[in-house]
């Protein structure tokens, strides 16, 4: 093996409960631990183009940015996976390009942004308000990387894919949003075309696209559970959780390039 060869073909990322829950369905997964690593890694197999394949697991402690670009960075240096997906749930939109936007539709990024980033401040410097205080934005972002988008755009348009996709901004940041006037504030004006919200997904892209080499493509598929509003409930997760996985289980058993 070259030094600088792919050890994995896929490793998949999750942080809730319900999330690992969904991934464990999808494969015969065996845990891995290592010496002085209190992660436990699940790792299984696939069959692609007549060849085995290799997949590795790995739940992210707690939620969050911090514990993701962790866990993150741990997988691709360990394993040094082709691909680093994270599937799971999120907060999806309805704005009248989306309308349509329902529980379960994946949701998977062209670019990710972190909407948290900024400075609060006195009112009359601030670009956003909320009542006697103000936030100015300084938002920062990633791109998955450009080579890969028209795979994940057949794969959300083809006959065979069990999921409804949206390729779209998404927002990431370090809190759970149940508010409409955060959305619509601090959200839609920096991206208007932000089609979902979740609380690790720059993180993990962050680590992927700034590790050394071989460096993993990162893709996010996570799918809507609420709207991130006062209606905001825990009743769709397991549903989402699993299409989530379901739609990156088609995407690396049927489309992603592996050679």
């Amino acid at each position: 093996m070259k030094k600088y060869d792919y050890k994995t073909d896929v490793a998949i990322l999750s942080v809730t409960t319900t999330e690992f829950r969904a991934v464990m369905h999808f494969h015969d997964w065996k845990p891995k631990t290592f010496t002085g690593d209190d992660q436990i890694y699940d790792v299984a197999e696939f069959e692609r183009d007549g060849k085995t394949r290799t997949l590795v697991h790995a739940k992210i402690g707690e939620m969050g940015m911090t514990a993701a670009a962790a866990t993150a960075t741990k997988v691709i240096f360990m394993f040094r996976p082709r691909y680093l997906i994270m599937v799971g749930i999120a907060a999806g939109v309805v704005k009248d390009e989306l309308e349509d936007q329902r529980y379960g539709d994946v949701v998977v990024p062209d670019v990710i942004w972190n909407y948290s980033a900024g400075k609060f401040v006195s009112q009359e410097k601030a670009t956003i308000h909320y009542g006697n205080m103000g936030f100015l934005p300084r938002s920062t972002s990633e791109n998955i990387p450009e080579e890969i988008m028209p795979y994940l755009r057949a794969a959300a348009e083809s006959q065979d894919n069990p999921c409804h996709v949206y390729i779209g901004p998404m927002a990431c940041g370090s809190t759970v949003v149940a508010n409409r006037e955060l959305l619509e504030k601090q959200i839609y004006t920096q991206y208007q075309h932000t089609a979902g919200l979740d609380m690790e997904s720059y993180a993990v892209v962050y680590a992927a696209n700034h590790a050394n080499d071989p460096r993993p493509t990162p893709i996010i598929a996570k799918s809507v559970c609420d709207f991130a509003d006062n209606q905001k409930s825990d009743d769709y997760q397991r549903f989402a959780a699993y299409s989530s996985c379901e739609f990156a289980q088609f995407l690396y058993e049927q489309i992603l390039p592996m050679d």
